[in-house]
């Protein structure tokens, strides 16, 4: 399909059939459409570059100088929702230490890459305490990079995983993470014009856990410029597809597992997700049995739902992780 305006006029004029009224309308999006793209591949291109997003908090760098959490978003998450997460979190989180989200390349997931930048954070900013939280796949992720530190020599103290899969099995629609990860292993992108069709689709299967008003939202989200790349997102549903939890079952050392979720969960399986995670780490897992209870979605919802997860949040530290203590000096440096 072209994104030529000139070519979707002309296509447009030799449509006799077509109003006034509605080839001006046709025109009209023509040109919002070529202009939508030609911002986003702007602003896209710019963020090729992975980042370590951090989050100001003055009370909490005072209190917490060497600790910090890092967020791991979930499937489809901009640089802009990380932040909307770590806000949302940020009465609970900010209890334990400084806050900072990975916002990944808009050139693929490439956990090397993501390892090394975390790593590079934790030198430069003299951290020693580390808490990660993972956002639904974010929490696969989270347990790799930190196994890979523990081989660096960094010990990361605990992992919150929310809503996390231990691997595709525990993906509900499963055939759709297949389908686009088989597209990208075999070298196919998703082109962003027919974006749009798929994101709407994709959440309309999931209706049965969202109003209308939040599969508007959340599909709106996908469409902005602000969005990231399909070659981003497919990366990232290849890396579901490849997972396997079982590979880092002896390589996590002393760090704690908190896993936290909804039953009403309609796109990960609530019970074999918290079975699994259970089950490869039983030594890690310090937490399995808080439930973000009137989260709406059900699935992963932080920013939607802050008042429940900052409660659930709370009390998983409360009992599982005690307050640092003079900045904390937890560390295998």
């Amino acid at each position: 399909m072209s994104e030529d305006p000139a070519d979707f006029l002309r296509s447009a004029e030799s449509l006799k059939r077509f109003s006034r009224r509605r080839l001006l309308t046709g025109s009209a999006l023509g040109l919002t459409l070529a202009a939508d793209l030609f911002v986003t591949r702007r602003i896209q291109h710019y963020r090729e570059d992975l980042e370590i997003l951090r989050v100001r908090d003055e009370t909490a760098e005072r209190r917490f100088p060497t600790a910090s959490w890092f967020l791991f978003p979930g499937y489809k998450t901009s640089w802009e929702e990380t932040i909307w997460i770590l806000n949302s979190l940020r009465p609970a989180l900010a209890s334990r230490g400084q806050l900072a989200g990975v916002g990944y390349s808009n050139l693929g997931l490439d956990v090397e890459d993501i390892v090394a930048a975390v790593y590079r954070y934790i030198r430069n900013h003299q951290l020693r305490r580390l808490y990660f939280y993972g956002h639904s796949f974010g929490g696969m992720l989270a347990v790799e990079v930190a196994a890979r530190l523990r081989e660096r020599g960094v010990a990361v103290e605990l992992i919150i995983l929310d809503s996390s899969p231990a691997g595709p099995q525990d993906v509900l629609d499963r055939a759709m993470f297949e389908g686009v990860a088989a597209l990208y292993d075999a070298g196919y992108r998703i082109p962003s014009v027919v974006r749009g069709g798929y994101e709407l689709g994709e959440r309309v299967l999931h209706k049965d856990e969202r109003t209308w008003r939040t599969v508007v939202d959340q599909t709106l989200e996908q469409l902005s410029p602000l969005a990231p790349s399909t070659t981003l997102i497919q990366s990232e549903a290849s890396y579901i597809f490849h997972y396997d939890a079982r590979r880092y079952a002896d390589a996590l050392g002393g760090t704690s597992l908190a896993f936290i979720g909804n039953p009403e969960d309609k796109t990960v399986n609530y019970f074999g997700a918290k079975y699994e995670w259970s089950a490869v780490f039983p030594r890690n897992l310090v937490a399995n049995d808080l439930v973000t209870e009137g989260a709406s979605p059900a699935h992963a919802s932080p920013q939607w739902n802050p008042g429940v997860y900052q409660k659930v949040v709370r009390e998983m530290l409360r009992q599982y992780s005690p307050p640092e203590q003079g900045g904390g000096l937890k560390s295998l440096f």
